[in-house]
């Protein structure tokens, strides 16, 4: 039997860190103390048993710790120089691997680090607080645990970092990273040239196997996972672990390692998986978690996995209370939770009927599944039907694609061709995992969105409770089983249509993409001219199966920021696509590559001026104009270069403006003088930096905005709303409405929200 008094400790724990990382300081405090009370109160009634003391004092000791990490945070002078914006003087060590990001002005390289040493303001303190470093691309790039001295300006942060760190002197590398630094990247080096010689794909996903490396990964590849429920595969995760530490022990086992000897070996192979993979917190959570599943398949597993699940949470949040908060602390303990308490019952279930092992490679990823699922949709807004097939299916080249190349790459580091041969069926594995991932997420109904308000995500929770006694009813017959997997597979099989949508006489829709731009244009049945694509592959292509689009005669990218163009793999997946247009100007590049990459070639320029008919839309490029360089003071480049295009259809008008800023904005006041539209894409997500005169003038009856729910960047703009109101314009916003259709029946223009 599962040990419950350890799983109630662990969630004690868990208690205690959110009642203090998620409510207000004297809230928090007051939560804390009730809780104590009511608990005290209950023992000592003897309502419940004295047992509930642990849980208890497991809640207040998290609970504290968490408070005291908040209060160091708070209490540190980065703050108050931060507020100022203070350049100063640091003495940090990098704690993270260093990541290149898309920034808004072009790359930037971020690291987390610690600093030890502040000196500014004519003062100087020793301490030791975490911030995050963002520097320039050209600034050097050091390796993980550098300690270095720079000058930097201070920027506020949120959360647990005391502040950000933009560096606008040179670093003076004080120490080199430790040896066992330098051994671990080592092999992490030797396993990337292990598989250096293979497919594309393959060489990037048998180092996320091994070691999480996956910054190389096609970002359309990567969304194939996430759609098929493989995204564990991708990132740290305790499957690693178990994988890597049970080949150690089994190879110990064969060299005659026995006895306690065996306890040490399997303690050394976790802290060399850990110094590998980086001794982040996310990486010591995966190996926790892989060393509970160890546990757990040992003698008496469920009952000391439970144990161990319990103990590991509490020892966690001791150390890194934050943890609590983060999707893949909330995800790694449910799936061990899951197959420890779910996957024996179901397994036992389906023993009635069909061997053990067949039970076993089904029961085990169904518990994760249902387990993480409410969790999941929370995040993602879908519920994958497909994730249980496609992890039976990789599960046989996961164990020789993770062992093998960990194995090739430690090889490799004493003789390079003899790596290469040992990681080749690494590699050949990892393409059998690449080919599942994307035929999973080429099923027609791979996943089903769900949404992620408080009424589903209860439902989805409440479906996922009632599971656990129904499932294995249903497993231990035959025919239940097999009529529900035969449901699951029709389901699967045929796309369900979505009830109204496409509208009916739609001529216009505004992808609800997050944070980012993607606009669809009718072009005739199933043909739609895209223009940008958001920033996540997944989102774009669901838009446009909605919509029913299959063809695409013209894709144009207004500009090359990540939040209009990292879609572009969603807008090819399984659609004929003509040609492909972009702006002139080649900013950002890792924007233009991405592109590119995707493409296989450049994209074309479009014909300033020039109108042309695509199907049922008739198109005019108004901007930019060949030669112009509108820019003003702090302006962005690649903004100001969007292209801006004047389409018509079914009779309507409509201007698509990009991310153009003001000095753009009035450029084209002073070329289009006069022009009257009855749609407006309101430029830059309705950002406050805007040409009002222009804006108002363009006599628009819609105004669409399409923008992320809870960006940081405070768009849209108040005022800017307030100015088209005024202007007559109704506003739409996709962070209110999801996807928004403008539609003509009758003669009139009107609008359909999604929502």
């Amino acid at each position: 039997m599962p040990d419950l008094r350890a799983l109630a400790l662990g969630a004690g724990a868990w208690t205690g860190a959110l009642l203090v990382l998620v409510l207000p300081g004297r809230l928090a405090l007051a939560a804390v103390l009730a809780v104590a009370v009511a608990v005290g109160a209950l023992v000592l009634r003897r309502v419940v048993v004295p047992a509930w003391l642990g849980p208890l004092a497991a809640l207040l000791a998290v609970a504290g710790v968490a408070a005291l990490h908040q209060t160091l945070v708070a209490t540190s002078p980065l703050g108050p120089l931060a507020d100022e914006g203070a350049v100063v003087t640091l003495r940090l060590e990098l704690t993270s691997d260093v990541r290149v990001v898309a920034g808004q002005y072009g790359d930037l390289q971020v690291a987390q680090a610690r600093v030890s040493r502040v000196e500014g303001r004519g003062r100087a303190w020793a301490l030791r607080a975490p911030v995050v470093l963002m520097a320039g691309a050209d600034w050097p790039r050091l390796a993980l645990g550098t300690s270095f001295e720079t000058s930097a300006r201070l920027v506020p942060a949120e959360d647990d970092v005391a502040a950000m760190v933009r560096p606008v002197g040179e670093p003076r590398v004080v120490a080199e990273p430790d040896v066992w630094w330098d051994a671990a990247a080592a092999v992490r080096r030797s396993v990337r040239a292990a598989v250096a010689g293979r497919d594309a794909d393959a060489r990037e996903l048998v180092p996320a196997l091994v070691v999480g490396d996956d910054g190389g990964l096609d970002p359309a590849l990567a969304d194939d996972f996430r759609t098929t429920g493989l995204t564990h595969l991708l990132a740290v995760s305790g499957t690693n672990l178990t994988l890597v530490v049970g080949f150690v022990i089994v190879l110990g086992r064969w060299l005659g390692v026995r006895g306690r000897w065996l306890h040490v070996l399997a303690g050394l192979g976790i802290a060399g998986f850990v110094m590998t993979a980086r001794a982040e917190p996310s990486v010591v959570r995966a190996a926790a978690m892989g060393t509970v599943a160890l546990v757990g398949m040992g003698r008496n597993g469920r009952s000391r996995g439970t144990r161990g699940l319990g103990v590991a949470v509490l020892g966690l949040l001791l150390v890194w209370p934050r943890l609590a908060v983060t999707a893949g602390f909330a995800l790694s303990v449910l799936a061990t939770a899951g197959i420890l308490l779910l996957a024996p019952v179901w397994r036992d279930a389906l023993m009635r009927w069909c061997p053990r092992w067949v039970a076993e490679a089904v029961s085990v990823p169904l518990a994760a599944q249902v387990a993480c699922t409410p969790v999941v949709a929370a995040l993602s807004g879908q519920v994958s039907l497909v994730a249980v097939a496609a992890n039976l299916l990789a599960a046989p080249a996961v164990a020789p694609a993770t062992v093998l190349g960990l194995t090739g790459g430690l090889v490799g580091l004493a003789g390079a061709p003899l790596g290469v041969v040992v990681a080749a069926p690494a590699a050949w594995s990892a393409g059998w995992i690449i080919t599942v991932a994307r035929w999973g997420a080429g099923v027609p109904t791979a996943a089903v969105d769900w949404g992620t308000g408080p009424v589903p995500l209860v439902v989805l929770t409440l479906a996922c409770l009632a599971s656990v006694p129904l499932a294995p009813r249903l497993l231990r017959r035959p025919g239940s089983a097999l009529a529900c997997t035969g449901l699951l597979v029709v389901v699967m099989l045929v796309r369900p249509p979505v009830p109204g949508w496409p509208p009916d006489g739609w001529v216009l829709a505004m992808c609800d993409v997050g944070q980012g731009d993607g606009l669809v244009l009718r072009a005739g049945p199933h043909a739609a001219v895209v223009v940008d694509t958001g920033p996540d592959p997944e989102t774009m292509d669901s838009c446009l199966d909605r919509l029913e689009v299959s063809a695409v005669p013209l894709l144009v990218l207004t500009h090359f920021h990540a939040d209009h163009v990292d879609g572009i793999a969603g807008v090819l997946d399984g659609r004929q696509v003509g040609a492909v247009e972009a702006t002139s100007l080649h900013d950002p590049a890792v924007g233009v590559h991405e592109v590119e990459t995707v493409l296989g070639h450049e994209a074309g320029l479009p014909a300033y001026g020039e109108t042309r008919q695509v199907g049922a839309v008739t198109l005019q490029a108004l901007w930019p104009k060949p030669g112009s360089r509108a820019g003003g003071a702090g302006e962005s480049a690649p903004n100001n270069s969007s292209v801006v295009l004047l389409a018509e259809v079914g009779g309507v008008r409509i201007l698509l403006t990009g991310d153009v800023e003001p000095s753009a904005q009035s450029a084209l006041q002073r070329d289009l003088a006069g022009l009257q539209v009855d749609v407006l894409k309101v430029p830059h997500h309705g950002s406050r930096h805007q040409d009002l005169e222009w804006l108002t003038s363009l006599g628009a009856r819609v105004a669409l905005v399409s923008v992320g729910e809870g960006n940081d960047y405070g768009h849209p703009a108040p005022d800017l709303l307030a100015a088209l109101s005024a202007a007559g314009m109704r506003v739409w916003r996709t962070d209110l409405a999801g996807d928004v259709v403008v539609v003509v029946r009758e003669g009139e223009v009107g609008v359909v929200a999604r929502r």
